[in-house]
């Protein structure tokens, strides 16, 4: 019976003891497994890359108006028709497809009396009627040639207002996608140096965030946090700009 209790007693014994080795044991992998996560999670190495290219617009919008004002409305609308007729007129004489125009809705403004304190009365003094001409166009160079020479019409006697053209880049969803490839080929060889420098390698890579894409004229240097979109300008720069995390490896 005592040999029985000295069993059991044994048994405890080496049942705890298995307990808090394996406790320990445990303790100790899973602290080695945070100390692993905490070691992955720490060992990066953050750089920016950067790509720039300089592109020429291959696609215009230029806009232009002229009005006529007359007592009568219908006056001027027939006055506004026949200059209608001879900007397209001039336009397509220099080069310009009609398919290229957009004739925009025309627009009338009602213009009152003055009394003598300088306010508007009831009694109607003219009427001005606007109208819009926009010219799209792929010939850029040659349109945007034909937007300087436009002032012949005022000397014809046309009230013309040219607009300044704006200038696009079709192809820039294709530009952008091989720049972001050559931003983040730029960022690695930035770890890459930063990392040798120290005696570390690059391993993969961690995470990748697009940063500011803009385009600019070619001379300027102007950046913005959210981005730049210029089409006041033939020629253009363009940069695009990426965040990327690497692995250091040992």
């Amino acid at each position: 019976m005592e040999g029985l209790k000295v069993l059991k007693s044994t048994q405890i014994v080496i049942l705890g003891i298995c307990v808090v080795i394996a406790t320990i044991v445990s303790t100790v992998i899973f602290s080695q497994g945070l100390l692993n996560m905490k070691r992955w999670a720490s060992e990066v190495i953050k750089v920016t890359g950067s790509a720039e290219e300089h592109i020429v617009s291959d696609y215009m919008v230029w806009q232009a108006s002229f009005s006529r004002r007359a007592p009568v409305m219908t006056a001027a609308f027939e006055q506004l028709k026949a200059d209608l007729k001879a900007v397209k007129e001039y336009l397509i004489s220099h080069g310009v497809k009609e398919p290229e125009l957009v004739i925009a809705p025309t627009t009338t403004v009602v213009l009152y009396k003055k009394n003598e304190k300088g306010n508007d009365t009831n009694e109607i003094e003219a009427y001005l009627l606007t109208q819009g001409i926009e010219v799209r166009s792929h010939d850029v160079g040659h349109v945007t040639e034909i937007s300087r020479q436009s002032t012949e019409l005022i000397e014809r006697g046309i009230e013309f207002l040219s607009q300044a053209p704006e200038y696009f880049y079709t192809k820039l969803s294709e530009l952008k996608l091989a720049m972001l490839k050559e931003a983040t080929e730029n960022a690695r060889k930035r770890a890459e140096q930063m990392a040798s420098a120290t005696g570390g390698n690059i391993g993969t890579m961690r995470s990748a965030r697009m940063g500011v894409f803009q385009i600019t004229p070619v001379n300027s240097y102007d950046v913005s946090d959210w981005g730049m979109n210029d089409t006041s300008s033939l020629e253009k720069k363009v940069n695009a700009v990426v965040n990327v995390e690497f692995a250091i490896k040992e």
